[in-house]
């Protein structure tokens, strides 16, 4: 079929990559604006921009899609259909309205729980048991339209949004490949969303990302795994000018209590007691440095038992 493909991170790109791998013409993408990173602080492309510039294909970058030239130049594509992969824009109806066959949108949750801008870092953050992706029919609403298509995977004890990322992005890709065969052939059935049963996966904000003490050890646990690998959930120690902001990468609940925040032993791990129960931190990162294993921390990094932490 003839497409435009609309998607901007990481997550997107092994979409794109399985739908030109599948045949398909993918006539334009759309991306997000480059965006000023690095030391040097320079423009650098999206990279879902980056794949489809190696891969020749015009790339188109609008701050808006409310514009009416920019929804003229997307109409004159003349698509069958369009794909929306973690786009970051919203699409006028006019643009939803241009493709023959509309637009499809893979999500990574299970419609209708986690609409919205983090799915995969807040299924892992509430203690979900379960995720997947779905391949919707987008509508003028968020993340609201019918499913067509949809895969379930459990979320492992261990899961990070790293790991879990990744495997829903390999997921979504054979998905959307699929549901594009059937839409070919008219083979898909819409199925409204439930109407119950709706949560929404707000942006990630910085204050999310501090470390609570005073929370049970297994809430603390689905909190750090799902802000690894981004931004990291953190704690701080030292004193005045030589408090140091340190990332938590790996840890489990255990079974000992003390006072929240509490260092209840820093030898070859670091055990902190919370709300209920306590943390064995396996894993850390001083801010500026590489990720270290615990008992390797501690050696350029003493933490006093008995001290507590804020």
């Amino acid at each position: 079929m003839r497409l435009a493909f609309m998607g901007t991170p990481d997550f997107s790109v092994p979409v794109l990559a399985e739908i030109l791998a599948a045949g398909h013409e993918v006539v334009a993408v759309y991306s997000q604006p480059p965006r000023k990173a690095g030391r040097g602080m320079a423009e650098q492309p999206s990279p879902v921009h980056r794949f489809a510039e190696d891969h020749g294909i015009p790339v188109f970058t609008p701050v808006s899609l409310k514009d009416a030239a920019e929804q003229e130049a997307f109409a004159s594509l003349d698509l069958d259909v369009a794909v929306v992969v973690a786009y970051g824009l919203i699409l006028p109806k006019p643009v939803l309205d241009a493709p023959r066959l509309g637009c499809l949108n893979l999500h990574a949750s299970l419609l209708p729980r986690w609409r919205g801008a983090a799915p995969i870092q807040r299924a892992i953050m509430a203690g979900d048991k379960e995720t997947g992706v779905m391949v919707m029919q987008m509508d003028e609403g968020l993340d609201t339209g019918p499913v067509l298509l949809a895969e379930r995977t459990e979320i492992g004890p261990q899961e990070t949004a790293g790991s879990l990322h990744d495997r829903l992005s390999q997921t979504g890709a054979s998905l959307m490949v699929r549901a594009l065969a059937a839409l070919s052939r008219g083979g898909l059935v819409p199925s409204p969303q439930p109407e119950e049963g709706v949560t929404y996966a707000k942006k990630i904000e910085k204050a999310e990302a501090r470390i609570d003490w005073s929370r049970p050890a297994r809430e603390l646990d689905c909190i750090i795994r799902g802000l690894t690998p981004f931004p990291g959930a953190f704690f701080e120690a030292g004193e005045g000018k030589d408090k140091t902001r340190i990332k938590v990468l790996r840890a489990k609940p255990v079974a000992k209590s003390g006072k929240p925040g509490e260092v209840l032993s820093a030898l070859d791990t670091v055990i902190i007691a919370c709300g209920q129960g306590a943390l064995e931190i396996e894993e850390l990162q001083r801010a500026g440095k590489s990720p270290m294993f615990a008992r390797d921390f501690l050696r350029g990094f003493p933490l006093e038992p008995g001290k507590v932490l804020a």
